[in-house]
Order: C-alpha cells, then structure tokens, then sequence
C-alpha cells in the first residue's frame, strides 16, 4: 500500500496571476511557477471567494463562502465562525503531522498545528543565532507603515520572510520524516510594505514596467467608494501611489523573491526525497491594485485584479493540462479535493466542489464549472458622500491625521454594504444593495471601464448572468445546524449538477 501523500499549500498574500510570465507578463517574474504549471494544471480562472484576508483564509480551511461560514472582515474575532469540520481536522483524522510556516491570519490557532513559526507583516519569528538582526529588521519594516520603500531594503535576503519561512518548512519535513505531513506555507508577500534586498529591487526597473491601463482619473466614474479609498490611502501613507512604476516594481520583485524561494523550496523537498509523493497547491488569497486605479494594497470592489488568483497544482496522479478558459474554481474547492485526494466523505457544509476529476483529466459535468461567485463586505448600508454609519469624510480624514485609523481600519470602512458578483464566459455581473449593478465583458474590458448594464444590446447576457447570480445565492444559502432530515448531497465530488 502506497504512503499517504504529503499536502504542501504554498500560498502567497496579495499576489496577482497577471503579473505571471505563463499567462503572459512581458517580464520573468515567475520561472519556478511557470516550470509548475508545465508540470501540472494552472487554473486562469481561479478565484476567491472575498478579496480580503481572515474570511478568505477561513474559506480556503471550511471549504465556505464567508456568508455561510460567517467571517466578513478582518476584524472580527474568529469566534462563532460556522463549520462541521475543517481541512486541518480531515488531515488529522488520516494520521497527518501539521504545520504552520508564515502568516496564519485564519481561525486556527497556534496549538492546533503540530509545528508553527508564525510571521505576519512586521514580524517574525526570530532565529537564535540572529535575534537581535531579526528584530531590527522588524523595525525597519514598522518604518514603512505599509509604504513603498524608494531604496533597497538595508538588510540582505537572509532575513526576508521567504527565505526564513522555506528554511522553517524544510526542518519541519525533517523532524516530522517518519509521518505524513500537511504543511500551510504561507508568505505573508507580496503584501506590503512593498520592499526587498538588492538583486530584486534593480531587477524590475521602473521605466521598464509596462503601462498600466486606469489611473485615478478613472475613480469618480467607479463611484464614491473608490475615490474615498484613494483619498485615504494618501492621507495614511502620503505618496504611496504616486509613483506606481516604483511601487510595482518593487511587487514584481516581491514576488520574483518568493518564486525563487518556491524553488529553493522544491529542491530542498527533492534532496529529502519527498517531492515524489507531494501534492503542491500554489494559490494566494487575493490580488492587489498594485496602482491600478491609482489605488494601493486592496479594499473596494469585485475587480479582477482582486478576485482573480493564482491556483497551480501538481503531485502523483495529476496530469499535465491546460485548462485554459475553463473551469471557473475557487479558493473554496481545495478542501474538498484533498478530502477526496484521502478517500474521505466531504463534510456536512462544505460548498466547494472536488477538482480531482479535473486534475486527472476524467469526465465531469462543465456546466458545475460554467460560473464563479465571489462576494465581498459585511453588509448594513454602503458608503456614500453623506456616510450613514458616522464615516462622513472630514471625519475620518481628521482621525486618520491623528493616527487613529489604521490602513486596514480605512479599509474596513470601505467593507461597509454588500457585494456580490458571479463571472461567466467572458463576461462579470455584480450587484450591490440599493440595485447599483454593473455588467461587464472582461476579455475585451479587464479592468472593467465600460459598464454595459444599460446596454440594450447585452440585455439577454444581462438576465442569463442574473439568473445565474441568484442560482449561486440560492446555492450557497447556510445548511447548518444540521436539520431533522439529512439532505441529499453527493459527498465524493459535492457536484450540484449531472453529467
């Protein structure tokens, strides 16, 4: 009988797949991950299920929407959160040893993994042999307050966080060698601060960066949100997107950084003799403005540049393929392949669909991967000019002088309301209360400039993408606590639609 595989998730925070060589960036900014997708599938429309970070997390573990699983932001402690059992308890049942490498940022805690070496955004977990180097180090990224660093990081990549996180995950492998082992590694990059060490920082030189496609010339177009978040976003850290190219460049190389580490990763697994049972799941949690729009980090709207992610995998059985256009998955669809990958029951609650059909190129019903859903905000009313929640603009701008919001307190005001978005085809309908709706066609429009839900011409894509939308709300409506009656379900692939 052949040994459990081992279940690596290499995630990164805020990555974007369009800044990828393999789906056509004009810059080598990812040869490891290109090497992955040639070895397995890379999924072009993938997506999460909320483009921010706790309530993404928890549904990559639940297999959930945020609706159901009831996380929404990320300020709410992760208490009451809704769900049978999780990825971390499915692995534990088959006998699995469990770590944690990086940002955790979910609803587990430290003791529920068997190895954890905890990094967010400003700290790590400091070595022995360099406590007091790693510390400064922290400092130095407090400095930025999430800015954009205009000269190399001061400390060479032996403190990056990448480099710590895969030297943590390789002594994890090791010391766990005799079991089967889940590992979450997890960069807290290309997150900001946006900064690295020489040779990255020169590797994307800013005249060289292709031109973006909107600035903030667009944002009174998009709606009162918008502008508010680039308002903020320069009073809180002043400059951080008016030279973009510097700023983008510096992300490109954030994540140039961890492609090589993802590499040094894969040979290190290798040398250990691991990699042949290794399934790799390379996704991230969202994407990033990365100045598009003229706006930083992430925090209004159902974008592309958001929702969109990275998925690669690879592993025994996995054919190399190219999915291409189709299917449409999501971050909500890895818990339920790995319980399906083990041979175990998906539990009770979980929404995502098994990919393993998928991934060994075997029949599946497409019209189960025709759409995605994506969702975003904590509902009550939207942020508007007259700001009905207390967030009136002079307000909040004089607090955020003050220091008393922080980046992601300005964020959380821009959670205010409730977004809903399903992408179809080429096309994207999102809805948001009060009937403000927008419909747009993403192969010819990316970065969703022309709304064309007034256009009589695309009426019927209009009311098919409606219907479809209210389909995946009736879908994802909350089944727990468990009823009377055990629903029918299928519990090998959680397909809602036939062959």
């Amino acid at each position: 009988m052949a040994d459990p595989p081992n279940i690596l998730i290499v995630m990164s925070d805020q990555q974007r797949p369009d800044f990828s060589s393999h789906e056509g960036y004009p810059l080598d900014t990812t040869p490891a991950l290109d090497r992955l997708v040639d070895a397995g599938v890379g999924f072009q429309r993938a997506y999460t299920p909320t483009p921010i970070c706790l309530p993404a997390r928890c549904s990559l573990f639940t297999g959930r929407f945020p609706t159901a699983h009831g996380m929404r932001s990320n300020f709410r402690g992760t208490e009451g959160i809704r769900y049978t059992e999780d990825l971390l308890d499915i692995v534990k049942k088959h006998g699995y040893a469990t770590g944690l490498l990086g940002k955790n940022h979910s609803h587990r805690k430290r003791e529920a993994f068997d190895w954890y070496r905890g990094y967010n955004h400003r700290r790590g977990t400091h070595r022995d042999d360099s406590r007091v180097e790693d510390e400064a180090f922290d400092g130095f990224l407090d400095g930025l307050n999430n800015g954009v660093a205009t000269e190399p990081t001061p400390f060479d990549l032996h403190f990056q966080f990448p480099v710590r996180i895969v030297q943590d995950t390789l002594a994890y492998f090791k010391a766990f060698s005799e079991k089967p082992k889940f590992a979450w590694v997890s960069f807290p990059e290309p997150h900001s601060p946006y900064q690295v060490p020489e040779p990255y920082f020169s590797m994307f030189q800013p005249d060289a960066i292709p031109e973006r496609a909107a600035g903030p010339e667009i944002l009174s177009e998009k709606g009162f949100p918008w502008d508010w978040q680039h308002t903020f976003a320069n009073f809180r850290v002043p400059g951080c997107v008016d030279d973009w190219r510097r700023y983008r460049a510096n992300y490109l190389g954030m994540i140039r950084l961890i492609d090589d580490q993802i590499q040094v990763l894969l040979d290190g697994l290798g040398e250990l003799g691991e990699m042949e049972n290794t399934y790799v799941i390379f996704l991230s949690d969202h994407g990033d403005y990365a100045g598009d729009y003229g706006l930083p980090r992430k925090g209004v709207g159902l974008p592309e540049v958001l929702v969109r992610v990275p998925m690669i995998w690879t592993g025994p059985g996995i054919q190399p393929s190219n999915v291409g256009d189709h299917p449409f998955v999501s971050l909500v669809d890895i818990f339920p392949t790995v319980c399906e990958l083990l041979g175990e029951e998906i539990p009770f609650g979980v929404q995502g669909r098994s990919l393993l059909p998928i991934l060994k190129q075997q029949t599946y019903p497409e019209r189960e991967f025709a759409s995605i859903f994506a969702e975003y905000g904590y509902g009550g009313l939207p942020l508007t000019e007259v700001g009905e929640a207390g967030y009136d603009r002079p307000t909040s701008i004089q607090k955020n002088q003050q220091g008393e919001n922080g980046f992601d307190e300005i964020n959380d005001v821009t959670n205010a309301g409730a977004w809903k978005m399903v992408r179809k085809g080429d096309w994207k309908l999102a809805y948001m209360f009060r009937g403000k709706e927008e419909l747009y066609h993403v192969r010819q429009d990316p970065y969703e400039l022309e709304n064309k839900i007034e256009d009589p011409e695309c009426a019927a894509i209009r009311d098919d993408l409606r219907l479809e939308l209210i389909d995946w709300m009736v879908r994802i409506d909350e089944t727990l606590p468990f009823n009377r009656y055990t629903m029918d379900r299928d519990v090998i692939h959680n397909y809602t639609w036939d062959m």
